[in-house]
């Protein structure tokens, strides 16, 4: 497949969080699936270079969901009247169990994988069940995609149902790494991530093995952080001697210590926990619509932003009912409206230009040079066509990206790339 081309459009990319750089009527060169740049002219260097013209649509960067979890994707939009303990006992942990069945898990996860693909999201970081002929499996139907993504086989061995618990710390330790050692480097698009649940849902010894198979594989580590007042007093229980939910974590290498981290949601996020994920490089995983629909609270988005923490968007899906990262920065912008209206009126609500940084560079960063239009980036774009979204006013590119922002959504991808590659 041809790896340097060019495309025209409108093309839209955010290298700071403060501005959307628009070219109108623009040229994106990739050259062996990186960018080389953007132009108003076509250099004449290129013009031997294959182009392809999207005409009047938007070319934006591939989008990054730093948060989702694959086996729920069967019972999204169910139980958005409770919250997250109750949810996790009735829908979740019930629905999770079902991925010990293969054909089961087939059926559920060739719809994931479909729908992903055809999404606007390029790069994701994906849970998947403690199931590793499942674990497995999704990653088979993940790298038909072309989709680039972490997949993590989930480690719990207390506090969980009899039906979905690991016997002890030994065996998810050695499920693990025989897992790992089946995965690592076997695919193109797909690598594993250590995927202990969260605090509640693994002891202390359990935490241990992770942290010593972190520094042996030196693989990243993603979880779930400070999410929901009732989650983070049960983490005090069981854990009287940490000073805050995340060292928890950071006892065993497992904050960014040994390598790279991703922790979900922060809703409640305290001054040292934060000053502790800036110095460790800690990515916080924002997930606004999850926090909505499970009640957990609202993230001050805003004051992580201006702290200058590593932050990207997550669908977390089914907390969150939509795969659309572009859900996810209207979302963003919502919430951080109410943080500054009923909890903090000094940290302004984000803009449309932030939410779309941290849905593309800002989770992107994750990945590496991704998610973003400036010379060297990773050639990930998507191509949205808007033309579904009629309007009397005229609007220039600017305004028309915002309306699919909060208008869009899989019916507007038309067209995909990842690293490159054309993915349709």
């Amino acid at each position: 497949m041809e790896k340097s081309f060019v495309v025209r459009g409108h093309i839209c990319y955010s290298p700071v969080p403060e501005k959307i750089e628009i070219v109108e009527n623009g040229y994106l060169v990739c050259e062996d699936q990186r960018v080389a740049g953007v132009f108003e002219t076509l250099p004449e260097q290129y013009a031997a270079l294959p182009l392809t013209d999207y005409g009047d649509r938007l070319i934006i960067p591939g989008l990054s969901d730093l948060h989702l979890h694959a086996p729920q994707y069967a019972f999204r939009s169910l139980g958005m009247d409770m919250e997250l303990m109750e949810w996790l006992n009735t829908h979740t942990f019930p629905e999770e169990s079902k991925y010990a069945d293969l054909d089961y898990a087939a059926r559920a996860y060739e719809i994931f994988a479909n729908d992903l693909k055809h999404s606007a999201t390029t790069r994701a970081a994906v849970f998947a069940t403690l199931h590793v002929p499942a674990t497995k499996l999704l990653m088979d139907l993940l790298e038909q995609t072309q989709v680039k993504a972490f997949v993590g086989k989930v480690n719990m061995d207390r506090n969980c149902p009899d039906f979905l618990c690991e016997k002890d710390s030994a065996t998810s330790e050695m499920d693990t790494r025989r897992w790992i050692e089946e995965t690592m480097g076997a695919y193109k698009n797909i690598q594993p991530i250590l995927t202990p649940r969260f605090t509640p849902a693994c002891s202390d010894d359990l935490m241990e093995r992770i942290g010593r198979l972190q520094k042996e594989y030196h693989l990243p580590v993603q979880s779930h952080l400070s999410e929901n007042p009732g989650e983070i007093a049960f983490v005090g229980e069981l854990c009287p001697d940490a000073g805050f939910y995340g060292e928890t974590y950071d006892r065993y290498g497992l904050f960014g210590a040994n390598g790279p981290s991703i922790m979900a949601h922060c809703v409640y996020s305290g001054d040292a926990e934060v000053e502790l994920m800036k110095k460790r490089g800690v990515f916080v995983a924002h997930c606004p619509q999850s926090n909505l629909n499970l009640a957990s609270g609202i993230a001050p988005a805003r004051k992580y932003m201006d702290r200058g923490l590593n932050m990207g968007l997550g669908t977390d899906i089914a907390g969150g009912y939509s795969l659309s990262i572009l859900r996810a920065m209207a979302d963003a912008v919502g919430m951080s409206k109410m943080y500054w209206r009923l909890v903090d009126e000094s940290c302004r609500p984000l803009s449309v230009s932030e939410s779309f940084y941290l849905g593309t560079k800002g989770g992107g960063a994750f990945f590496g040079k991704c998610g973003s239009f400036e010379e060297g980036y990773a050639a990930d774009l998507v191509v949205l066509d808007d033309a579904s979204l009629p309007h009397p006013q005229a609007l220039d590119v600017e305004k028309r990206l915002e309306r699919v922002i909060f208008l869009g959504d899989e019916r507007n991808v038309f067209a995909k790339y990842v690293e490159g590659d054309r993915v349709f």
